[in-house]
């Protein structure tokens, strides 16, 4: 806890420093007028991102890789996911639908497969989660090998019907903020997904700041309401 408050006081400390650093008058100028008349949407653009790795790296822009439509979109379905699984642990966790969640695996039946470091074992709380989400990994990855023909698929492959309807998704990105459409929609679902990543961001963090478990973080968040 120590040494990860120490560096971001030092990460501070350094930016408060750099504001009161002297610069040169030429350079401020140059400064001003490069910056005077770029909005903060041109600083990054999606689409002009797009086009420059389909240009440096085609044979993976056809498949969908880098920043594409394609991407953002199942990065945020993921997220979602990750979000529906933490909170039906959380649940599960509060109203004792695990079994024996706090006693440790038994090192000479699970040998190395449950230690932590060194003979520690993890509980039979963590051992049920981690198998729960292997199987969801599993369930991932075989619909990204062999997708279903009328699902949605992770990369674009194409020979793929569907090619031209997903490649023409990448060529229009739907920008900062996406057009607020309720009901099941594709700017919903690109909402949705960008404040589920920025939600498992936010939690990483915190997990790190206070030295805490993912779930009990939840369960603070919404007040106890879990257990």
């Amino acid at each position: 806890m120590a040494p990860l408050r120490t560096l971001a006081a030092l990460a501070l400390t350094f930016g408060v420093a750099q504001g009161f650093a002297p610069a040169a008058s030429v350079v401020t100028k140059q400064t001003t007028s490069l910056t005077s008349n770029v909005s903060p949407s041109d600083m990054f653009d999606m689409e002009e991102a797009t086009k420059d790795f389909e240009y440096q790296f085609p044979q993976f822009a056809k498949w969908g890789w880098g920043p594409s439509v394609q991407a953002e979109k199942w990065n945020g379905r993921h997220a979602m996911f990750g979000w529906l699984f933490i909170c039906a642990t959380a649940y599960c966790k509060g109203h004792g639908l695990i079994p024996n969640a706090d006693q440790l695996l038994d090192f000479k039946e699970w040998g190395t497969l449950a230690t932590i470091s060194g003979k520690n074992t993890i509980t039979n709380e963590r051992a049920i989660i981690l198998i729960a989400n292997v199987h969801f990994f599993a369930l991932s990855l075989l619909a990204t090998i062999c997708p279903l023909p009328f699902g949605d698929p992770l990369l674009i492959d194409p020979a793929s019907p569907q090619y031209e309807r997903l490649k023409e998704e990448n060529e229009n990105p739907y920008g900062y903020l996406p057009a607020l459409k309720f009901g099941v929609t594709e700017e919903a679902e690109i909402l949705n997904g960008r404040l589920a990543m920025l939600g498992i961001a936010c939690l990483i963090f915190a997990t790190a700041w206070e030295q805490k478990d993912m779930i009990d973080i939840v369960n603070e968040w919404v007040g106890g309401a879990y257990y």
